[in-house]
């Protein structure tokens, strides 16, 4: 028993550090075999609401109880996060000439809290990982009410569904799983401590069906006109990173921290906006959803590598005194 349970953890360590590889080869499978892929489309919610259930399992009060002790970064973070990507998003779209379920896609996408991978990715970074745990949580608490405002702001008339409708999709797909799992950890604290070192094979599992799903779902699309897609998905999560960190650094945020806010902007819960597009609009408006969570990944990886190497330089009051 306690030989297979070594050989599941090593799996789950795989799984969490080639997190990215993954999720591309989830999308090759969607290309190379799309018919079977897409039949994945309908659990799409489903597999999300497993993925919040173990984001739950992961948090405590404690990653709440830095929007006290820090509120100008949480501040500032969530701000860069709920102004740069919905709009940067439309205004790319637009630039692009994308409209109907290309622009909701793009703005879905936009509107979505940060990925549950950025936490990784910003320890990789050497950045500050207390806030962006505080950010991916709150940002995601704020989703049912925030991201239904926004896709209703910039693509209202072309929305076939209303406010309720998505914010009920957020409240069954992400905020119940979330305090489902917060709950089972408060009650069974023991128990979910054991099973904390696999959920990143749970999380990458989940995200490359979903990818493979969507991608399965638009494989023409992809194969006959993806490049443009393609470019203005990287687009849109560069812009999110270097804004994010411009962002952080124009309002006294530190590097490290600075390094946190752009994670947290630039990488996207592309699995709710693919969820949402799956469930009230067409496969198409999944594409961008499914394109981001693969480049997205790979973007995260090669600036926390790139971080990594620089190193953590003091906070300047401590570079005064030393």
């Amino acid at each position: 028993m306690a030989e297979q349970r070594g050989v599941l953890r090593k799996v789950a360590d795989f799984a969490g550090r080639w997190f990215a590889l993954l999720v591309l080869l989830g999308a090759l499978a969607g290309l190379v075999v799309p018919d079977q892929a897409a039949q994945l489309s309908e659990y799409v919610p489903v597999l999300l609401g497993v993925i919040m259930f173990g984001m739950g399992l992961t948090l405590r009060a404690a990653d709440f109880a830095l929007v006290l002790r820090r509120p100008h970064a949480v501040l500032i973070g969530l701000l860069a996060q709920y102004l740069i990507m919905p709009l940067t998003a439309w205004g790319i779209g637009s630039l692009f000439g994308f409209s109907g379920m290309l622009m909701i896609g793009m703005i879905l996408v936009g509107a979505a809290p940060g990925g549950t991978a950025s936490n990784v990715i910003v320890y990789f970074a050497r950045g500050d990982v207390a806030l962006s745990v505080t950010l991916t949580s709150v940002a995601t608490l704020l989703a049912p009410l925030l991201t239904p405002l926004l896709v209703l702001w910039l693509a209202g008339s072309d929305l076939p569904v209303g406010f309720g409708d998505l914010f009920s999709s957020i409240l069954q797909v992400v905020l119940l799983p979330i305090v489902a799992g917060v709950v089972v950890r408060a009650l069974a604290g023991g128990l979910v401590e054991r099973v904390l070192p696999y959920l990143p094979l749970v999380s990458s599992g989940g995200i490359l069906l979903v990818v493979a799903a969507v991608v399965g779902a638009n494989a023409d699309v992809i194969l006959t006109s993806g490049l443009l897609l393609i470019l203005a998905v990287i687009a849109h999560n560069s812009a999110g990173l270097l804004l994010g960190y411009a962002a952080a650094r124009l309002t006294g945020l530190d590097e490290s921290a600075s390094r946190a806010v752009s994670v947290e902007v630039g990488m996207q819960n592309s699995g709710l906006a693919a969820s949402l597009a799956t469930t009230h609009f067409a496969p198409l408006a999944a594409l961008p959803a499914a394109l981001f969570s693969v480049w997205h990944n790979v973007s995260g990886a090669l600036l926390a590598t790139f971080w990594a190497r620089r190193g953590t330089p003091a906070p300047a009051d401590e570079q005064t005194t030393a």
